[in-house]
């Protein structure tokens, strides 16, 4: 016989199968610790705060996440959540990864700006985000980071800002360079006036952000082993010619030569920040 009709259960052809399938369940699911390697559930890590149990890796997360975590809830005020970059430039397949960028992150931008409360205190606040272009700095970054400072000179209040950057955003040449002395402008601004800014450096926070806003801060924290530098040390490596010390650039090694004032784990963050803005508030905020 040249055709044979398979025996197909769907067709009437034997019995369905009763056997049900195990789906694990999202607790069950797990991945690899990029610092130990240890397998760790999904659920467990994001209950953590997605920071390792066994070696307290701190892992990249979103903007939105760490200002659930750090503002009290339903307080969020976001600000200018519709600025988005265009190719000004032109620069050959910008328009693409903007795209994937705002796929990848669901947000308009690499950094979340807007106005809420810690502990019942108002502050302002941003977040830059990873997923979007490894947080790089271009126009509109630079733009929502010179706003918020703005509308906090104006009201008299505190900033806290969670800095994460792969640098200047190369597409938008030396307009994104130029977001640089536009924040720095910002941030002095708000120093005169007599406000308190905050700034936790997160892995990484590197070239033209470690330059400008992101160690401009009145208190400068740090996550554990996050990589804090201008240049990255392989290019320096390779400029010098020498061999750099173990732990080069990475927090630990920056609050050793007072670039830092402290590491603060995830977890401890919201309350560490909390109190730094008691001793800091201006009489009569509230």
């Amino acid at each position: 016989m040249i055709f044979k009709k398979p025996k197909n259960p769907l067709e009437g052809q034997g019995k369905l199968s009763r056997k049900i399938i195990d789906i694990p369940a999202m607790e069950e699911k797990t991945i690899s610790c990029p610092g130990c390697k240890k397998n760790l559930g999904v659920g467990e890590l994001m209950e953590l705060q997605h920071v390792c149990p066994y070696c307290s890796h701190h892992s990249r997360v979103g903007a939105r996440q760490r200002i659930g975590w750090l503002l009290d809830p339903n307080t969020f005020e976001e600000m200018d959540r519709e600025l988005a970059s265009t190719n000004t430039l032109d620069f050959p397949g910008y328009e693409r990864k903007l795209k994937t960028a705002k796929l990848e992150s669901a947000e308009e931008e690499a950094v979340v700006c807007g106005i809420g409360k810690i502990h019942g205190l108002n502050t302002a606040m941003f977040a830059m985000d990873p997923n979007f272009m490894m947080g790089s700095m271009g126009s509109v970054v630079g733009e929502k980071i010179t706003r918020i400072f703005e509308r906090a000179t104006a009201e008299g209040l505190p900033v806290v800002g969670f800095s994460v950057s792969g640098g200047a955003r190369m597409q938008e040449g030396i307009i994104s360079l130029m977001q640089m002395a536009k924040t720095s402008g910002a941030v002095k601004r708000h120093s005169d006036a007599g406000n308190f800014y905050v700034c936790v450096l997160t892995d990484p926070t590197t070239g033209g952000v470690t330059a400008s806003f992101a160690m401009e801060a009145d208190v400068i924290l740090a996550e554990p082993f996050a990589l804090v530098g201008f240049a990255g040390p392989r290019v320096i490596e390779q400029t010098i010619r020498k061999k750099l010390p173990d732990g080069f650039q990475r927090a630990e090694f920056l609050l050793e030569r007072g670039f830092v004032d402290e590491i603060v784990y995830r977890k401890r963050q919201r309350n560490y920040i909390a109190l730094l803005l008691k001793m800091h508030r201006k009489r009569g905020a509230v």
